[in-house]
């Protein structure tokens, strides 16, 4: 099989691309399994899955807080749960249902007990083990700034350095510059330096004999766009492993920010010394410090204290490197010079994300599912399915450039169609705050 998206719509006419008939489509099981079945049926044979482990791998980004949560924040629970069936069908040996939230998420709200218990009555049902698993090795109850580490032994992952093959290489300097927010910067630096990159990777991911991405396609403070490349950063168990953005303002060493400001950069040390120590006194002291000296900077919608905006360098750098592991990486933590797996997507774009993702977005009917085996196309499709200038997003264009000169085919309703005619079926999508500029 060559490079391919096939993608079907859930709507017959324009008119019916609204909220309320997007969220029925998920409610009827039958149509949802027979959509994703006739998507893979030419490309997956049956032989491929029948008594493999399979590895599925959902958008689970936090636990729903606002009522629209249900809807766009992760990957939809019935779509989950049609995609199960189909695949059950198929007679796999065993089936993982894995991701790493963010270490504020609370695990006993993220699934409902309706999910848990289908997929248990699943599991009887066809005679097949289904576990499900939380990969983080760190989480915190941020209401009573309580941090629970090593949750997980870190034998059950397999630490990759790859060195000075990393996209983050070219912008990594003796400084410790790089940043996550709401992490300890120190135990960062220790896994990102010149010439050492170190992520820490689940070791299931590479007991897996296929691996199946279920992402919500949506809008992303940080990269632009999060979808089927960026979704492999829930693969890594350790945060601490994920540069996100670098300290300080652009032109002066970091990308947070554009335009150097005193009183920004004081907030930033004192998020770092926060950071430093949660789980200990004074950590909300830091806190309020650092939001207090933002405030006072009066900041615009790109000057984000967590690097989101358009200017952002690092964060799709480090899903770059991710996509390279997972695609070559060895269960001896080395990179191959061969494809070691196949990796497919299947995308819930019945839903999408737009505005404030992916922590805070809002529901954008796009009305699709789409498979793919290349996640660097099936992103550019996402980008151009939300009307995106992909060459002015990084991630996208990093993207574009990986897939080269390949040949690809891109299906639709069962009729191939082009990448400049996709405008027929895109929506117009609201970026985050700091990515209305992103065209200039």
């Amino acid at each position: 099989m060559g490079n391919l998206v096939n993608i079907s719509t859930v709507y017959s006419l324009r008119e019916d691309l609204t909220l309320a008939n997007m969220c029925s489509i998920y409610s009827d099981e039958e149509l949802l399994i027979a959509k994703i079945e006739r998507l893979i049926e030419p490309f997956i044979l049956p032989s491929n899955i029948r008594g493999k482990k399979i590895l599925l791998k959902p958008n689970w980004v936090r636990h729903n807080i606002r009522v629209t949560d249900e809807f766009c924040l992760c990957t939809n629970e019935d779509f989950i749960l049609a995609v199960l069936v189909v695949f059950l069908k198929l007679s796999p040996k065993s089936i993982l249902i894995a991701d790493a939230p963010i270490q504020g998420c609370q695990w006993e709200h993220l699934l409902s007990s309706y999910f848990l218990d289908k997929v248990k009555s699943l599991s009887l049902k066809y005679g097949i083990d289904i576990q499900i698993k939380d990969f983080r090795r760190t989480v915190i109850d941020i209401a009573c700034n309580k941090l629970q580490k090593e949750r997980i032994t870190l034998d059950h992952y397999v630490v990759f350095d790859v060195g000075a093959q990393s996209y983050l290489e070219p912008i990594t300097t003796n400084e410790n510059r790089f940043r996550v927010t709401n992490y300890n910067p120190d135990r960062l630096a220790t896994s990102h330096r010149k010439g050492v990159h170190k992520y820490c990777i689940a070791r299931d991911v590479f007991d897996a004999d296929v691996v199946i991405t279920l992402p919500k396609i949506k809008t992303h403070q940080k990269a632009g766009l999060t979808n089927a490349m960026k979704i492999l950063v829930g693969m890594n168990g350790d945060k601490d492993y994920l540069p996100h953005h670098r300290l300080g303002a652009k032109g002066y060493g970091g990308d947070c920010y554009p335009k150097y400001n005193l009183l920004r950069s004081c907030s930033e040390w004192c998020l770092d010394t926060a950071n430093r120590r949660i789980g200990k006194p004074f950590y909300r002291c830091f806190t309020r410090m650092s939001t207090a000296f933002w405030k006072l900077s009066f900041p615009t919608n790109e000057q984000n204290l967590g690097a989101g905006w358009y200017g952002n360098d690092t964060v799709w750098r480090m899903v770059m490197d991710l996509n390279l592991i997972v695609e070559y990486g060895k269960i001896d933590g080395t990179l191959s010079n061969e494809k070691q797996r196949e990796i497919y997507n299947l995308c819930d774009g019945i839903i999408c994300g737009q505005g404030d993702g992916p922590l805070n977005p809002e529901p954008l009917p796009l009305g699709v599912i789409a498979f793919s085996n290349n996640s660097y196309l099936m992103d550019i499709v996402a980008g151009k399915l939300f009307s995106l200038d992909v060459d002015c997003i990084p991630l996208l264009s990093a993207a574009k450039q990986k897939l080269g000169d390949e040949e690809y085919v891109l299906l639709l309703d069962g009729n191939q169609v082009y990448m400049d005619t996709l405008n027929q079926w895109a929506v117009a999508a609201k970026m985050a705050p700091g990515w209305i500029n992103y065209k200039k």
